[in-house]
């Protein structure tokens, strides 16, 4: 603790404080307004603290240059959570699609992890993913992502921008998600799709029934069916899409790195 106080370990010790921090604002679960401030930045201090004594740091140079090195720490850890954030998103999207077709793309609720409006299937299905996350320690995996990530990105190395391999990297996951999201919804969807097609035929066979009346009765009913069968195969998904998760934040390590 007496090394800690040191100056000359002060700035050694900002820099691993500002990345932990920088991933705690973005990532899945500790980034949410229900987490408290104090406990987000309490969590940062001493996950710093501990990894402070595991993290090679004695190439870094305390010059003109450091407070270029804090910002590419901050980038860091804010981009890392955010992928892993991306990703799961992919959930709620999911649910967008459903609930259009179920009709309830405009009962949107208030999410009170993120303060914004999200679809009610959706709310619902991302729900069963946190759940599952933790079941399975993922919570544990995504702390181990930013502990390993001064394996590919040392305290004293730049991020190397060539190429806007970065950027690339980050439209392909963000263009990922959105795939995620519709074979995520493509069974309901699907199904959902061939219930018009049938009141389409009872509208065209029979004029006298009105099918707006019960068309939306019935959908809703004929998704909550398939959503109950669905459910088994929504848990394989998820572990599919906790993998892409991680698969990304350890594609962009080695894209940081220089790989």
């Amino acid at each position: 603790m007496l090394d800690i106080i040191n100056l000359t370990t002060i700035p050694i010790f900002l820099l691993i404080f500002v990345r932990v921090l920088g991933f705690f604002v973005t990532m899945p679960l500790f980034s949410y307004r229900t987490i408290p401030l104090p406990f987000k930045i309490g969590m940062s201090f001493f996950l710093s603290l501990t990894m402070f004594y595991t993290v090679d740091s004695s190439l870094v140079d305390i010059d003109q240059f450091y407070v270029f090195l804090v910002m590419k720490e901050a980038l860091i850890g804010l981009l890392i959570g955010l992928m892993a954030y991306m990703i799961l998103s992919a959930v709620q999207i999911a649910g967008g699609f459903i609930d259009f077709q179920m009709g309830f793309a405009i009962a949107n609720v208030v999410d009170p992890q993120t303060g914004a409006q999200s679809p009610l299937i959706g709310q619902y299905f991302y729900i069963f993913a946190l759940l599952f996350l933790l079941s399975v320690n993922g919570h544990y995996l995504l702390i181990d992502g930013i502990y390993f990530s001064y394996q590919f990105i040392p305290l004293h190395q730049f991020i190397p921008f060539s190429e806007g391999s970065i950027a690339q990297f980050a439209i392909q996951i963000f263009n990922h998600m959105f795939l995620i999201a519709f074979q995520m919804a493509i069974p309901i969807v699907g199904c959902l799709f061939l219930v018009d097609v049938a009141l389409g035929i009872i509208a065209r066979t029979v004029p006298q029934l009105n099918v707006f009346v019960v068309g939306l009765p019935i959908k809703i009913f004929v998704s909550f069916v398939v959503i109950l069968f669905f459910l088994s195969l929504y848990i394989v998904l998820v572990k599919r899409l906790f993998t892409t998760m991680f698969d990304a934040m350890r594609s962009l390590l080695l894209l940081f790195g220089g790989a």
